[in-house]
């Protein structure tokens, strides 16, 4: 029986790329959204709900007539994030944390294992421990305090046979941007310049972890906050700066 898989902030970016690599792995993908995927139509092997994750109630129910319509869940990745026009601290603290609680809280309950073992994978950020001025405060708490309930979960679930890890990106290219970085290759070159591994991460980058967290490849792996971003963070701010305005260190 293939692995059913929740995608939530799964209808475009780097969720859209998450639920359509697993589709390909074989997984039954069911995503949720607050706003349908481009198109509007559900592809093969991915079927689409659309729900505000600050609504606890809808999302509850929404789960619950997916398992009923897809059958059980063995695993879900979280992406969701708060993109609205009012307060954002209260936003941040609906979408990306107490959406997360409660998602995680019912899977605790529901999952079953259907071929690959139970996992989640919470998809944060190098904010969560960088800070990226172009955020507010509230994203910054957020993804910070995202990464301590993967680990508070992961010792709580354990026992459960529950997985849950995190991938923290950083600056990632997707569909929806190659446009931006088109008309701008200066950009796309400072971080050919700047990451060790020479380019910019994609969707895809972040979408091939996520499943690799999900499979049993990873099946002793929880706890962990992984960073994708090819390197940059590993780097003295110092000793770039230095590289890059050609100064050599004395």
């Amino acid at each position: 029986m293939p692995a059913h898989t929740l995608v939530v902030g799964g209808s475009k970016g780097i969720g859209r790329a998450v639920a359509r690599r697993l589709a390909d792995e074989g997984h039954l993908v069911s995503v949720v959204g607050r706003t349908r995927p481009a198109g509007g139509a559900d592809e093969a092997r991915i079927k689409s709900w659309t729900v505000d994750v600050a609504d606890s109630a809808r999302v509850r129910s929404t789960l619950d007539d997916i398992v009923e319509t897809q059958g059980p869940l063995s695993a879900a990745v979280l992406l969701q994030r708060y993109r609205g026009d009012g307060d954002d601290w209260a936003g941040e603290i609906a979408t990306s944390l107490t959406a997360t609680r409660n998602v995680v809280d019912w899977a605790a309950e529901r999952f079953e294992d259907r071929g690959n073992g139970k996992a989640i994978v919470v998809v944060s950020s190098i904010a969560g421990g960088l800070v990226a001025s172009e955020q507010p405060v509230s994203y910054h708490m957020a993804k910070a305090a995202m990464s301590q309930m993967v680990r508070y979960y992961a010792v709580a679930l354990g026992r459960k046979g529950i997985r849950i890890n995190a991938i923290s990106p950083g600056t990632i290219v997707k569909d929806e941007s190659k446009p931006f970085y088109a008309e701008h290759p200066e950009i796309e070159a400072l971080y050919r310049e700047i990451v060790p591994l020479g380019r910019m991460g994609t969707s895809a980058d972040v979408a091939d972890l996520a499943a690799f967290l999900l499979s049993e490849r990873a099946s002793f792996l929880t706890g962990q906050n992984i960073v994708l971003d090819g390197g940059v963070s590993l780097q003295s701010h110092e000793s770039l700066s230095r590289r890059l305005a050609g100064v050599r260190s004395r």
